[in-house]
C-alpha cells in the first residue's frame, strides 16, 4: 500500500524527514524565483532552501518557473503533488536518506501566463532570480566569448519582446519594469555548472537587452548582481527506477522524486543587489572569490569525469563506479587527480586537496548513485575545453607531462572511430576528423574551436600520437596500465 506524498508530511514513513515549516503556502512568501527546474535544482539550491525554511526564514521560499515544452509535465506533477518532492541522497557506503523538501511554494509554466511571469519576477517580493537553464540557455560563444544566440526562443524575443518565450526575454522585460516602477533590481544568481556562470549571464543579458533598449542595458549592468557560483552534487537524471525505488522503500508514491549523491557544495559569490538569506548558516560557503573553488571542482571533478568516461567506454563500462571498481582504470583517474590535475590547482581557501582527492574517488565509487559513463560523454566540444585542456596549458607551461590527457583525448577519438555515437553539436565534424586521424593520428586535433592555440602544439600532438598508438596496440586497460606504473 502506498501513500500520497501530502499525507506523508502528517505520517512520515519511517525513515522519512519532513519539513518543520508549513508548506501550505500560508505563511511562505516566493523571495526566490527559479527558472528550470530540473532534478539538480531540487538536489541543491532546493535543498538548501528547504533548510533556510526550516530554521524560520520564511520570506525565502522558491517560485519555480519552467519555460520549455517539456516542463509541461513538471507543471502537472507539481501540481498534483503542492510543489512536494521527495530527495534520496546516497552515501559512499549505500547508506540512503530520504526527505521531503517543501521549500517550492509555487510552480509557474510560461506559456500558460506569461503575464503572470513577468508580474511574478517584477514583483517587490522577488529579490533572487536563480537559474539552471543550460550553457546553451545564454547564448554565448565559447571561443569569442560574444552573444550569439541559438536558440528560436531567444531569437524570437531579439525580434520582439512584446510577448516573450525565452529566459532572457523575461528577465529583460521584468527588469525594465522594475527600473520603471522604482523598485530594486533582483539579482540574478546562476547555478549552471559553467566558468564564471555569473559573468556569463551578465554578458547575455546585458548584450540580449542591448538589441532593445541601451539605456535599459547599461541600468542592469549598472545596478544588478550576478553573483558567480560553483555548485557540486552529482545528481543522476530521474528515472522509472527512482520513482519505483522510493515507493517500494518508503512506500510513498512520488512521481516527481530526485536522488543524488549525499555530497553537496555551494561556494557563492556574496554579491547582491537586493538583499540575500543566510545562506552561510545552511552550509553554503559564501565567499569573497570563487574562481579557486571553480578550479578545483573543473580540473579535478569534471576532467576526471572525462578521463574516466572514454577509457570507460572504449573498456565496456556502462556506470562510474564499475570505471572505478576496474583497478587499472580506478588507478588512472586517481593518477590524473594526483600527478597531473592538482599541482594546477593552487590553494582553495579551507580545502586540503588531498582530502578532496579522496573523497572524490569515493563518490565516484559508490554504486548506488548508479551516475553512468553515457552521462559523462556528451558535448566533449564544449566540456573538454574548460575543464581538461586548462590543465594542459598550465602543465606544457611548466613543462611536465600531459599523457593522462592525451590518452583521454586519444580515446575520445578512438570512441568516435569505432563508430560510438556520442551526442554532441559538432558530431558530423568530429567523425569527419576521427576518419582523417586514423591514416594521419594527430589530425583529430586540428580542431581550432576546440584546442585554440593547442592545435600547433607539437608537445600535444606527440604525446596524442604515442597514446593512440598504445589504444590500438594494448588495448585501455593496458594503455592505463603501462601510464599508471611510471606516471611523469
Amino acid at each position: 500500500m502506498t501513500i500520497s506524498i501530502q499525507d506523508a508530511l502528517t505520517a512520515p514513513p519511517a525513515g522519512v524527514t519532513v519539513p518543520r515549516h508549513r508548506v501550505d503556502g500560508s505563511t511562505l512568501v516566493c523571495g526566490i524565483v527559479h527558472i528550470g527546474v530540473g532534478a539538480f535544482h531540487r538536489a541543491h539550491e532546493a535543498m538548501y532552501v528547504d533548510r533556510l525554511l526550516a530554521a524560520g526564514h520564511l520570506g525565502w521560499a522558491i517560485c519555480g518557473v519552467g519555460v520549455m515544452p517539456a516542463d509541461a509535465a513538471a507543471r502537472d506533477t507539481a501540481a498534483a503533488q503542492d510543489q512536494l518532492f521527495t530527495l534520496s541522497t546516497v552515501h559512499p557506503d549505500g547508506a540512503e536518506d530520504t526527505r521531503i523538501v517543501g521549500s517550492i511554494a509555487r510552480y509557474l509554466y510560461a506559456p500558460d501566463d506569461p503575464d503572470l511571469v513577468v508580474a511574478t519576477l517584477a514583483a517587490p517580493t522577488t529579490h533572487i532570480v536563480s537559474l539552471t537553464i543550460t550553457e546553451s540557455g545564454y547564448g554565448i560563444d565559447d571561443a569569442t566569448g560574444a552573444f550569439d544566440p541559438r536558440d528560436d526562443a531567444t531569437r524570437h524575443d531579439l525580434m520582439s519582446l512584446d510577448a516573450p518565450v525565452s529566459v532572457l526575454g523575461f528577465l529583460t522585460v521584468a527588469l525594465r519594469r522594475r527600473r520603471d516602477e522604482g523598485t530594486a533590481p533582483f539579482t540574478v544568481m546562476s547555478c549552471d555548472n559553467i566558468v564564471g556562470n555569473g559573468a556569463v549571464a551578465r554578458a547575455a543579458l546585458v548584450s540580449f537587452a542591448r538589441h532593445h533598449d541601451g539605456a535599459l542595458a547599461d541600468w542592469i549592468d549598472d545596478s544588478v548582481a550576478f553573483p558567480n557560483s560553483m555548485v557540486d552534487r552529482i545528481t543522476p537524471a530521474t528515472s522509472p527506477a527512482v520513482i519505483d525505488s522510493v515507493r517500494r522503500r518508503t512506500g510513498i508514491d512520488d512521481a516527481w522524486p530526485v536522488r543524488s549523491e549525499s555530497f553537496a557544495q555551494w561556494a557563492l559569490e556574496d554579491d547582491f543587489s537586493d538583499g540575500r538569506p543566510p545562506f552561510e548558516d545552511v552550509g553554503v560557503q559564501v565567499v569573497t572569490d570563487v574562481a579557486p573553488f571553480e578550479r578545483m571542482k573543473l580540473r579535478l571533478l569534471n576532467a576526471s569525469h572525462q578521463m574516466l568516461g572514454y577509457l570507460g567506454v572504449l573498456a565496456g563500462k556502462t556506470f562510474v563506479h564499475e570505471v572505478m571498481a576496474d583497478p587499472d582504470l580506478g588507478a588512472f583517474v586517481a593518477s590524473y587527480m594526483r600527478h597531473e590535475a592538482a599541482p594546477t590547482v593552487g590553494l582553495v581557501p579551507g580545502v586540503d586537496l588531498d582530502t578532496y582527492i579522496d573523497d572524490l574517488l569515493a563518490r565516484f565509487g559508490s554504486p548506488a548513485v548508479q551516475d553512468t559513463v553515457a552521462r559523462q560523454v556528451v558535448d566533449a566540444t564544449s566540456r573538454i575545453p574548460k575543464f581538461v585542456l586548462p590543465v594542459v596549458r598550465d602543465r606544457l607551461r611548466d613543462d611536465r607531462s600531459i599523457d593522462h590527457a592525451a590518452l583521454m583525448l586519444a580515446a575520445w577519438c578512438a570512441c568516435i572511430e569505432g563508430g560510438v555515437a556520442l551526442p554532441d553539436r559538432a558530431a558530423d565534424q568530429l567523425r569527419a576528423l576521427a576518419r582523417a586521424d586514423h591514416d594521419s593520428p594527430g589530425a583529430f586535433l586540428a580542431q581550432p574551436d576546440v584546442f585554440g592555440d593547442l592545435t600547433t602544439s607539437v608537445r600535444l600532438r606527440v604525446a596524442y600520437q604515442r597514446a593512440k598508438r598504445r589504444l590500438q596496440d594494448d588495448g585501455p586497460i593496458g594503455t592505463v596500465r603501462l601510464l599508471v606504473a611510471s606516471p611523469v
